[in-house]
């Protein structure tokens, strides 16, 4: 992974404000285009202590847009475009965070600055890419139903869907062979359901490299 300037992180901080209003531009959409922006941001779009939540994948984005205004992660504010997004919670990214610092931080702002620091922007883009399946909306009955698929996601990367029906469990096979693989929350699935967007809460960040 490239390294950037910690100094990074405040220029990005500041820019969060200016582009906030992306994650809104559905407020007033048609029938079953709701945006995943939108509900990602429903909660105030504010770091809390619940780790099973998405503040920092939300940051994240918005970060990318920030810096890059075109990015292809813009898609998740445009619920006109099909999506589905496996999001990873609070508690996904304090274990990334801990791969690749090996230390455990509890705090979620402090995880976010510290992700910024090491990955830089450009490396964020690409991982949050790699947790979305362009032009499809794959609801919770479509994944039980891909055992064995391999789906491509907006990084241009795939990831192969493993389902176990006893007990029910739904895991992701990234290509980093090294570590645990994320599994669906199965508390979390259909985010935004009846909409072209849908979102499935994974309990690890997929990975598109071998760390």
């Amino acid at each position: 992974m490239s390294v950037r300037s910690i100094t990074a992180v405040s220029a990005l901080a500041l820019a969060l404000t200016a582009v906030a209003p992306v994650a809104t531009a559905s407020a007033h959409a048609a029938p079953g285009e709701r945006s995943l922006a939108q509900v990602l941001t429903s909660d105030g779009n504010t770091f809390d202590r619940n780790a099973k939540d998405f503040d920092i994948v939300t940051e994240a984005a918005l970060a990318v847009l920030a810096a890059k205004p075109d990015s292809p992660v813009g898609i998740l504010a445009d619920g006109t475009k099909r999506a589905t997004v496996f999001a990873p919670t609070d508690r996904a990214f304090r274990l990334l965070v801990k791969d690749l610092t090996g230390k455990t931080i509890w705090r979620e702002k402090r995880i976010f600055n510290t992700l910024v620091g090491v990955a830089g922007v450009d490396t964020i883009e690409q991982v949050l890419l790699y947790h979305v399946v362009p032009g499809k909306t794959l609801t919770s009955g479509k994944v039980l139903r891909a055992d064995g698929v391999a789906v491509t996601t907006a990084a241009g990367l795939p990831i192969t869907v493993k389902v176990r029906k006893h007990p029910l469990q739904i895991r992701l096979i990234d290509r980093d062979r090294n570590d645990r693989n994320p599994h669906v929350v199965l508390r979390a699935i259909d985010l935004n359901k009846g909409n072209k967007q849908v979102a499935h809460g994974i309990d690890r960040v997929l990975r598109p490299v071998d760390l």
